[in-house]
């Protein structure tokens, strides 16, 4: 293969050799662009000759892949493992069960997560090693080279597993894992809320999260910087039900931006206003309602959708309806507590470059944790590829409009609040239900 320098000398000596033809049919304006020519592939080639000199190779270990593979066979994937089940289910976040059906989904999906010889003719990694890679990074956020004693794998190798992985796991499971409810899952969600917290019509809970992104640019650290948080961010704004399911995530927005600002910006109520979404109407306290609400905190606006509590009860009523609604609404709260503690890479922060990447890492988390939930049979909701979404045309322009306005509805707003009061008060018991269970 030819140096730099010699493709350069090439160049400039053809150039030279053919000067004589060239400057006799010139004009004054193509023997200026010549001369220019000639200078700039002597200053390439000072250049190539000086960078030549500092030319490196990566240095290459004999890591013995080979070796790394037999161990981690021989610790959690042969028959008689040296880790029990209880112990692969905390190191790995998920059963045993799980991990193999993701690892031969990522097998069969790209060449990359095979067992395949490198550019040199040697043995590489398979899948098992690959996936573990991206797991381990993932639940204890370990640096891409904090494995390499046992997996035997570089950090190179192990970065670009990490994000292979979870480019994969949104492509392959966003559809199951990150759908918006249908109408036998809103049917399920309002027995269940109703029966844990007593609000009839209860969708869920919504709120906002930071990730503190270590590696921003400094050109864009004034924009997701907030006075509050002092340092860049990311905000996730997400929805979970009563079994920490996830069932809307929108991330990517600056971290100087509040909940109002995002919710603005996200595509939570599209399906409302397009009227493509399934049939949620309700009744409580003798009153007809067209669609199932959120329960928020303060700060969220007063949509017909969303349930905020009361913030200065004076009347022993609104005090119990201020109390079931703080209540039911650490419902987020908690979720978002059981996804940073089961993933750690993103309760600490981010080390990628490329809001790109930590989109995908944070949508993987979030497909990972409600994979859990249904391979432990935890799911308010099983899924049903066949089931109907709603509408799959969205409706007129008016019609629009008039569900745009429907939605931000005041009045309905305040009465729906009063009405959940009523209801509350009348049929619920005296205390908000607890949640003592193990969410980890």
């Amino acid at each position: 293969m030819a140096s730099p320098v010699s493709s350069i000398s090439s160049i400039s000596s053809m150039s030279s050799s053919s000067s004589s033809e060239w400057y006799s049919s010139s004009s004054e304006e193509d023997v200026i662009m010549h001369n220019m020519i000639m200078n700039a592939a002597q200053v390439f080639m000072a250049a190539a000759e000086g960078s030549s000199q500092q030319l490196t190779r990566r240095a290459k270990y004999n890591r013995d892949q080979e070796a790394g593979h037999d161990k981690l066979v021989a610790d959690y994937f042969a028959d008689e493992p040296v880790y029990p089940a209880e112990i692969f289910r905390r190191r790995f976040r998920m059963s045993r069960r799980l991990f193999l059906r993701i690892a031969g989904d990522m097998a069969q999906s790209d060449p990359f997560f095979t067992l395949r010889n490198d550019a040199r003719g040697q043995r590489g990694f398979n899948n098992l090693q690959k996936c573990t890679s991206a797991i381990r990074q993932l639940a204890y956020g370990y640096a891409p080279d904090a494995l390499d004693e046992y997996i035997r794998m570089s950090e190179r190798t192990a970065r670009r597993c990490l994000y292979k992985f979870c480019q994969w796991a949104v492509k392959l499971y966003s559809k199951r894992y990150l759908r918006k409810p249908n109408a036998n899952d809103v049917q399920k969600l309002y027995q269940a809320h109703e029966q844990r917290h007593g609000f009839p019509g209860m969708l869920g809970s919504i709120d906002c999260m930071h990730w503190q992104w270590q590696n921003c640019p400094v050109a864009w650290q004034g924009q997701y910087t907030r006075g509050d948080q002092g340092h860049p961010t990311i905000i996730l704004e997400a929805v979970a039900s009563q079994d920490l399911w996830i069932w809307h995530a929108f991330f990517g927005l600056p971290g100087s931006l509040n909940d109002l600002n995002i919710i603005y910006q996200s595509q939570i109520f599209d399906d409302v206003v397009a009227g493509t979404g399934p049939d949620t109407s309700f009744t409580v306290s003798g009153v007809e309602y067209r669609r199932g609400y959120y329960l928020a905190d303060g700060i969220y606006p007063t949509y017909s959708t969303i349930v905020k509590t009361v913030p200065h009860p004076t009347d022993d009523k609104r005090k119990k309806f201020a109390k079931f609604q703080e209540g039911a609404r650490k419902d987020i709260e908690r979720a978002f507590g059981v996804l940073q503690k089961k993933w750690h890479i993103i309760s600490i922060p981010a080390r990628s470059q490329t809001p790109r990447r930590l989109r995908h890492i944070m949508y993987a988390c979030i497909i990972l944790h409600n994979m859990i939930i249904e391979d432990e049979g935890r799911a308010i909701c099983d899924y049903d590829e066949n089931a109907s979404t709603g509408n799959s045309v969205p409706v007129s322009e008016q019609e629009q409009d008039l569900n745009a306005f429907a939605l931000r509805n005041e009045y309905t707003h305040h009465n729906l609040q009063a009405d959940l009061v009523e209801h509350i008060w009348n049929n619920a018991e005296n205390e908000p239900a607890h949640h003592m269970e193990d969410d980890d």
